[in-house]
C-alpha cells in the first residue's frame, strides 16, 4: 500500500549554517611569515594549489580500496560499504514526481551504501589534540562518490555497524601488509628449483 507523499515547502525559511573558510587573511599572513621563500606567491595561487590537492586526494580515495593516509599524520580517509538503514530510505526526487512515498532500495549495489570514513585513531604516531579533528566532505566529493560507487561497489571495504572503526581499519591495514609480503615472497618462488 502506497502512502501519500507530502511535498516539502520550498518557500519555507531555511537554516543556513555559517560558512567558515580556513583560507583567510590570517592564514595567508601566517603562511608567508613561516615560509618566507614563498612570500611572492599570490593568495589565488595558494587557493588553486589547495583546491588541486583536494581534487587529487578525492580521486585517489575513490580509486584505491585502502584509501589515503593524510599528510602530517592527520589520519586516514577511505570509502566503506555499509548496510542500508533499517528504517526508510526515501527517494525524495521520485516521491515528489509520483506523489507517493518511494523507498530507495539500492538494487544495483545489493542494498549497500557508500560512506566516506575519516579516522585519526589508527595513525602510527599519535599527535596532540587528535580528538579535535573532524572531516566533512565537500559537495563535489560526495557527488563523485555517489556516481562511481554503483559501478565499483565490490572493491570497497565492508564495514560492520557493530565494530569499532579503529579495529576494522587496523585489520584492513594489517591484511594489506600481509598480502604485499606474500606477493613479494611468491615473486622469487620457482616450483622447479628444488
Amino acid at each position: 500500500m502506497s502512502k501519500e507523499f507530502k511535498l516539502p515547502n520550498v518557500k519555507a525559511p531555511r537554516f543556513r549554517q555559517k560558512a567558515y573558510s580556513v583560507l583567510n587573511r590570517d592564514f595567508f599572513k601566517a603562511f608567508k611569515e613561516k615560509f618566507g621563500k614563498y612570500k611572492d606567491v599570490t593568495e589565488s595561487d595558494i587557493k588553486k594549489i589547495v583546491k588541486k590537492f583536494n581534487e587529487v586526494l578525492a580521486e585517489t580515495v575513490i580509486e584505491t580500496r585502502d584509501g589515503v593516509q593524510l599528510p602530517e599524520g592527520l589520519g586516514h580517509l577511505f570509502i566503506g560499504s555499509c548496510q542500508s538503514v533499517k528504517g526508510r530510505n526515501i527517494d525524495y526526487g521520485k516521491s515528489s514526481k509520483y506523489g507517493v512515498t518511494v523507498n530507495n532500495k539500492n538494487w544495483e549495489t545489493d542494498g549497500k551504501l557508500a560512506k566516506i570514513f575519516y579516522t585519526c585513531s589508527a595513525s602510527k604516531y599519535k599527535y596532540t589534540f587528535r580528538e579535535c579533528w573532524s572531516f566533512t566532505a565537500c559537495r563535489n566529493f560526495k557527488r563523485t562518490v555517489a556516481k562511481t560507487y554503483p559501478e565499483n561497489w565490490t572493491i570497497y571495504v565492508s564495514i560492520d555497524a557493530t565494530t569499532k572503526m579503529k579495529k576494522a581499519y587496523t585489520a584492513l591495514v594489517l591484511q594489506g601488509i600481509r598480502d604485499r609480503k606474500l606477493q613479494s615472497n611468491l615473486k622469487d618462488y620457482n616450483e622447479f628449483d628444488l
